[in-house]
């Protein structure tokens, strides 16, 4: 179900979030931590724009956070440093969201919507949605030979997990994916993406209607009949949550399967380890994760003056929580730059971490199991395709390869 290429905003979404351009920011980082775990922060360079681009004149400090320790500082407290700042990015385009929500409203909203994710629905979706939708793709190359992973499987595969989670007719996916593309692109188009989170509320709240009166197994239906000490959510906070759940359900899980595919596929002595012993799937599955994460920086602000991992940031801050710095931090990890799935597991950030930590990580994990379980079984002698252009990772703030060309047999 990949877009046309035509006006393709998944395109232009990559491109403005510096794919293609940005190949390894993470020398940055080793060089930004030698000088102190905090360093005030160009924007400009941070978001992989020309410098040529004119950023408002009254601009409160930026600051990014570069050691593992200062980010998990970070995100464990969410009453020194707000969500909130999220309203003012995200919230014309995506709603009042989770994402924006500091305590006590962000727990009894979670508390609600994580009613949508049981493990009784997590198995449902392994055996009945997600293991068939990435057999189906595979069936149409799987007597190929070769194939481009990124835009025929790993791609498009989420976004028709999470379609089929919430209970959308297939014939809507292609257009369902472009808002979703469209609605993220909000720096790059301000009024496309308006456009979009409008036609997506009207999307969903038709479905909520229906799905208010005659529930299914869905997920849009149990959001619509979820309940906790009397509350229940409001049509608006449901659309807010599926605006959100597209691009974090289907981008990341994209992302992260298609930089774990490539770590596989580069060491070709570890993929042959995790192909023959399938209880290294999960290990293979958090270094992926620890070693190129999807998405590399999120936001926070500081709400008193305060410290991070000692050094003195001052109320207003605008701090960039720099995941992927986090994850390569060399006094958690030896060989941090390394891809190594033997290492001796440890927590990451990929995932964030605190009150805030990722709804849909064990999601996610369950998809990239899946799909490496349907690859190695499927496709035998899996292989980077000796005659293509080899993967390259890209990007500063969501970060993938753009073609991921394999063979087998």
């Amino acid at each position: 179900m990949p877009l046309d290429d035509v006006d393709d905003p998944f395109e232009e979404f990559n491109r403005a979030m510096g794919a293609g351009i940005v190949s390894d920011p993470y020398p940055d980082f080793v060089e930004l931590r030698k000088q102190a775990p905090v360093v005030p922060t160009d924007v400009r360079r941070l978001m992989g724009l020309d410098e040529s681009v004119v950023l408002p004149e009254e601009m409160p400090d930026v600051y990014t956070v570069l050691t593992f320790d200062g980010v998990q500082q970070v995100l464990r407290d969410g009453e020194t440093f707000s969500s909130a700042g999220y309203a003012a990015v995200m919230g014309p385009v995506m709603g009042h969201t989770i994402l924006e929500m500091d305590e006590p409203e962000h727990h009894a909203y979670r508390a609600l919507v994580q009613q949508a994710f049981t493990r009784k629905a997590m198995e449902r979706w392994s055996n009945d949605l997600i293991g068939p939708v990435i057999d189906e793709m595979i069936d149409a190359f799987v007597d190929d030979g070769r194939t481009e992973l990124v835009r025929n499987l790993t791609l498009p595969f989420p976004v028709t997990v999470i379609a089929g989670m919430l209970g959308l007719p297939r014939e809507d996916l292609p257009q369902f994916h472009r808002w979703t593309i469209e609605l993220i692109g909000v720096s790059i188009d301000w009024e496309r993406a308006i456009a979009a989170s409008k036609r997506l509320a009207d999307y969903f709240q038709a479905i909520i209607d229906e799905r208010r009166v005659s529930p299914t197994d869905d997920v849009i239906s149990v959001l619509a009949h979820a309940e906790l000490d009397g509350h229940r959510l409001t049509d608006d906070e449901i659309i807010a949550f599926l605006r959100v759940l597209l691009p974090a359900g289907a981008e990341t899980t994209y992302r992260s399967s298609s930089n774990l595919l490539v770590g596989l596929l580069r060491h070709p002595e570890q993929l042959d380890a995790v192909r023959a012993d399938r209880s290294l799937v999960p290990r293979a599955i958090e270094e992926g994760l620890r070693w190129e994460p999807p998405l590399l920086t999120i936001q926070r602000t500081a709400t008193r003056d305060t410290e991070i991992d000692g050094v003195p940031v001052k109320e207003g801050t605008v701090l960039v929580v720099n995941l992927g710095a986090a994850n390569h931090d060399p006094t958690r990890w030896d060989r941090a730059e390394e891809f190594d799935v033997f290492r001796d597991p440890a927590q990451h950030m990929a995932f964030a971490f605190g009150p805030h930590m990722c709804l849909g990580m064990h999601l996610a994990r369950m998809e990239t199991a899946v799909l490496l379980d349907r690859l190695f079984d499927r496709l035998p002698g899996l292989r980077l395709d000796p005659d293509a252009e080899p993967p390259l990772i890209t990007g500063m703030t969501f970060r993938s390869p753009t073609t991921l060309h394999v063979a087998w047999g």
